[in-house]
């Protein structure tokens, strides 16, 4: 059995500890440990379900993960680390040069928009925008209340429709995450064609 599984199996029969123990969770995704916050938010709000008295303690232990996990991929990888991570190869694989360009300009076209978007983009690329924030030297405080908007959003969101649906949504969840993925891809392709286009111009 997996790490991961035998920490789920002791959150389920443990529920008391669960609110503590996926914060912690969470916390080490921000350092590019490959824990899913989507896991995360589900299995708080499905023990939450089961166990409504630990419904506040659950949601507020798995939001405050993820916030502050965002927090620690922008601050402390993003901006203190910085370009030096360029040559470690564990957070390297996160963002290259070219992908950080891109960030950058979904962010000076689109602002707080594009946090509040990247939080429902699957495939890793949650991580890369926080640690390109940081990188970009994004203002810290307009971050921190962005992100702090584009989570308490998604969060709620999520939890929310796995509180209500139960497993029966993780399908429904897929199939809107391949949604925005293509979209997310369509809009990054565009970027990528629309400088490629001034750069022609410019030469």
């Amino acid at each position: 059995m997996e790490f991961i599984d035998q920490i789920m199996l002791y959150i389920n029969t443990h529920v008391h500890m669960a609110p503590f123990i996926i914060f912690g969770l969470l916390l080490l995704a921000g350092f590019n440990i490959p824990i899913s916050e989507d896991l995360m938010l589900f299995t708080s709000a499905i023990l939450a379900a089961k166990n409504p008295e630990y419904l506040y303690p659950l949601f507020i232990g798995v939001f405050l993960g993820a916030y502050l996990s965002d927090l620690i991929c922008y601050g402390f990888i993003g901006r203190y680390l910085g370009p030096k991570i360029f040559g470690i190869k564990f957070f390297a694989s996160m963002v290259t040069p070219e992908r950080l360009d891109t960030v950058n300009a979904f962010f000076k076209k689109y602002g707080v928009f594009t946090l509040i978007f990247g939080r429902f983009v699957p495939f890793g690329f949650r991580n890369a925008l926080f640690l390109s924030a940081g990188l970009g030297r994004m203002n810290a405080w307009k971050f921190a209340l962005s992100d702090l908007l584009a989570a308490s959003i998604s969060c709620v969101v999520y939890f929310t429709v796995y509180y209500k649906f139960g497993e029966t949504a993780i399908e429904y969840i897929k199939k809107s995450n391949y949604v925005i993925g293509a979209v997310a891809l369509a809009v990054i392709l565009g970027v990528i064609v629309s400088k490629w286009k001034k750069r022609d111009v410019n030469v």
